[in-house]
């Protein structure tokens, strides 16, 4: 008799479930659920009123993630053709820091009436960048502190991270910040829907709101510091009780069993992180491997046995990933919504009709287009900022760039060199690891980017000089999450004991490996060392010109007319 296990997956447009055999790891069935409303970064999807949003805003609607696992899992168990009972868990992941603020019972203020048209009742999503002044204010205090947790995050915390946004509610909408009893993730309060218990789980409270294992929560005279009415946010919105991930947050409730068609009180696992969850499903569970997540951004994990500072990263946790490691984390906040901006906006007509023609799509014919051209041939440079700088420099106020076009370039020439901006910034980031004492001396890709580009793949492997493997799930971190969920069941049920023995039997990577061409490597040393020079002199403050030009507009749509919320 087979045992499974579900991994729920929530992205940045949709949510995915997997069901996996617990024996070998194999992907029996996979059902996507796209969420209705999207990414909200214009306006509220209200029916009685337009509230338009802010730039930089980016929210999410909540019940689109119920509707994930009300569609999603009863989909692929019928697609498997397995029998439900034989499900002995599920895991979850989410992207990071997507955070929500509810009340006591775990409803979000966006779903009552009277906080429906208030933009900060909603779901703030992982790269909601309006934060920026709340994350400045959340660095200038700790370093005037020398509070000693700012080291572990590379000496600057994100507007993207916790904690920034939740002072922004507190800054600009003070009424949803006292309505709210609870402030938390989207990871946990989707667990919470499902087991009927409130739980947070260590890698988002490590990663993302500046808990550690060994120190817990920064103390409250630092958040009075940001602001008196901030002082006591852990003990009055949060919870000092963080619970490691492998745990098992509860059993499924009537209601979810109800939603899923799958047997009540089985095992949920504690949330965790896209990124995370993927790194033991990419085979990783020892140190010197970096696992890149890539997808609309890429997440950048490697496993250390010591501790390191290391500037610019998003942070190190004690047990974050695998238990017995420090997980480091960095992160491009901009790769395939790259990509997807400029097939979106920038591309002829011609080449649209090319590709419809040829029965394939846009993405595909510049990139067929863009591997006859050599290392160099466009001349064109681009900076891979179009939305902000997550590491090394963590900047959401930078923007993109593009040097050396003519009348002559070519979209396949821009297409090649945005692809080639993104190899860089992962040098970068390679670099900065090693630089501070971790070692990469290996690469392994996972995501919808390394299916689907193997000029992508060449180009990173050319750039930085080093082989990279791809892990042979299509879905990884929704295989990641299902290990987790294995491992949530335990080995009586059928599961794991640990996350390495499910690594061990359930990952597994393809059998190609992308080597660096030793001709393009060395093309792409020059090339390097002048995005060097950009990045530093765009990115470190000696122009900021792109920060002015982003104040500018912001002004500009400030002033223009539109309909009153």
């Amino acid at each position: 008799m087979g045992r499974y296990t579900i991994g729920v997956d929530f992205g940045t447009e949709s949510g995915r479930a997997t069901l996996v055999d617990v024996a070998d790891g194999r992907e029996l069935a996979t059902h996507v659920y796209a969420y209705s409303h999207g990414v909200i970064d214009e306006a509220l999807p209200l029916d009685d009123r337009t509230v338009r949003l802010e730039p930089d805003w980016a929210l999410q609607d909540p019940d689109d993630y119920l509707r994930v696992f009300q569609v999603t899992i009863p989909a692929v168990v019928k697609a498997a053709g397995i029998n439900s009972a034989d499900v002995i868990g599920i895991g979850v992941d989410f992207t990071a820091c997507t955070m929500l603020p509810t009340k006591a019972d775990g409803t979000p203020l966006c779903t009552l009436s009277a906080f429906r048209a208030n933009p900060h009742a909603w779901v703030k999503l992982w790269k909601h960048h309006a934060a920026q002044p709340e994350a400045d204010r959340i660095n200038a205090v700790a370093r005037e502190r020398n509070e000693g947790w700012l080291d572990r995050y590379g000496g600057k915390i994100s507007s993207e991270w916790f904690f920034s946004k939740a002072l922004q509610i507190l800054d600009e909408a003070p009424e949803v910040y006292a309505e709210a009893d609870r402030l938390l993730e989207a990871a946990d309060w989707v667990v919470w829907r499902l087991t009927g218990v409130e739980t947070r789980n260590s890698c988002t409270a490590g990663y993302k709101a500046l808990w550690s294992k060994r120190e817990g929560f920064p103390d409250a005279a630092y958040f009075g510091a940001l602001d008196p009415r901030f002082a006591n946010v852990i003990d009055e919105k949060m919870t000092r009780v963080i619970t490691p991930i492998g745990e098992r947050a509860g059993g499924l409730t009537e209601e979810a069993a109800a939603w899923t068609g799958l047997r009540p009180g089985i095992a949920v696992a504690i949330a965790n992180v896209d990124a995370h969850v993927a790194v033991p499903a990419a085979t990783v569970t020892e140190t010197g491997r970096m696992v890149m997540i890539m997808g609309t951004s890429t997440c950048h994990m490697v496993l250390g046995d010591q501790e390191k500072v290391v500037p610019g990263m998003c942070g190190y946790v004690e047990d974050g990933i695998i238990p017995g490691f420090f997980g480091y984390e960095a992160g491009q906040s901009c790769v395939g919504d790259h990509f997807a901006w400029f097939t979106e906006n920038c591309v002829p007509e011609s080449y649209e009709r090319e590709a419809r023609d040829r029965g394939i799509d846009v993405h595909g014919l510049l990139g067929e287009k863009a591997t006859r051209l050599a290392v160099g041939e466009s001349g064109l440079l681009a900076l891979d900022w179009w939305n902000g700088n997550r590491s090394v420099l963590v900047d959401a106020g930078l923007t993109g760039l593009l040097v050396g076009a003519t009348l002559a370039t070519k979209p396949e020439e821009i297409y090649r060199a945005l692809i080639e901006a993104t190899a860089y910034g992962t040098r970068i980031i390679i670099e900065t690891f090693e630089e501070n004492g971790v070692p990469v001396h290996e690469m392994v890709a996972c995501g919808g980017l390394p299916e689907k580009n193997p000029l992508l793949m060449q180009i990173y492997a050319d750039v930085t000089g080093r082989p990279f493997k791809v892990s042979a799930s299509s879905q990884t971190p929704a295989l990641g999450s299902a290990m987790f969920g294995a491992v949530a069941a335990g080995a009586q049920a059928g599961g794991y004991a640990t996350i390495a023995d499910a690594s061990h039997a359930m990952a597994r990577l393809k059998d190609q490996v992308f080597e660096p061409i030793e001709a393009n490597r060395v093309a792409y040393d020059a090339l390097y060392r002048e995005y060097v020079k950009l990045h530093d002199y765009f990115g470190r403050g000696e122009n900021n010109v792109m920060k002015t030009l982003k104040a500018l507009r912001s002004q500009a749509r400030a002033g223009r007319p539109g309909p009153e919320a």
